[in-house]
């Protein structure tokens, strides 16, 4: 889109998309921003404002077309299409995440795993084979893929996601325990368990 939209409207948005997509599931046809509120714990101000972003969805007094805004939604955030992921670390995380089927019942696709264990490589994750890090970045190139999800300790995350942008990766999501240092073109979300596990505890004392 020509304008801008803040980072923080477009973080809202997947989970506006959840729950839609649930009420579809359900059987609910129309939806008002009170209701969709309501369900996420958001005010339905700030519902048709983040909308409002993007255009006009629904009419005075008769609120939303659920089946409509889940195809709107789903094309601003683009997942009305598959997405190729590449992993990188096939340890205790990226096992499970190899494994995870939400990835594809959502349209993302591990086509590539990588780690710099010589007993792994060659042995099937999930529907892939595991390959070496010296493969890395010339089958990424080949791959296409865009998005990669990066599971590799602390220590060797930074080298790691340079190699990475270096094949063609454009966005990383990262469960290293560390803040990447990456040029502002590359689109970087973190997963840290431990951080967020800090932060609830601080409610706990």
């Amino acid at each position: 889109m020509e304008k801008s939209i803040p980072d923080i409207v477009v973080g809202r948005l997947p989970r506006y998309l959840r729950s839609l997509e649930y009420m579809l599931k359900n059987g609910i046809k129309t939806t008002s921003s009170q209701e969709l509120g309501e369900s996420i714990g958001i005010s339905a101000a700030q519902i048709r404002k983040d909308l409002s972003q993007f255009g006009e969805f629904g009419k005075q007094g008769t609120g939303y077309s659920v089946r409509y805004l889940v195809d709107q939604l789903q094309s601003i955030l683009h997942v009305n299409q598959s997405w190729d992921l590449v992993l990188v670390g096939v340890g205790d995380l990226g096992t499970a995440l190899a494994t995870y089927q939400g990835f594809v019942n959502r349209g993302f696709h591990i086509v590539l795993a990588f780690d710099n264990d010589p007993a792994k490589t060659g042995k099937k994750i999930g529907d892939v084979t595991i390959l070496g890090m010296d493969q890395m970045e010339t089958k990424i190139a080949e791959s296409g893929a865009k998005i990669a999800m990066l599971s590799v300790p602390a220590s060797a995350a930074q080298e790691v996601a340079e190699k990475l942008i270096k094949s063609g990766i454009r966005a990383i999501l990262n469960y290293a325990p560390m803040q990447l240092i990456l040029p502002g073109d590359i689109h970087v979300e973190y997963l840290d368990p431990i951080t967020k596990l800090q932060h609830m505890t601080y409610y706990l004392g």
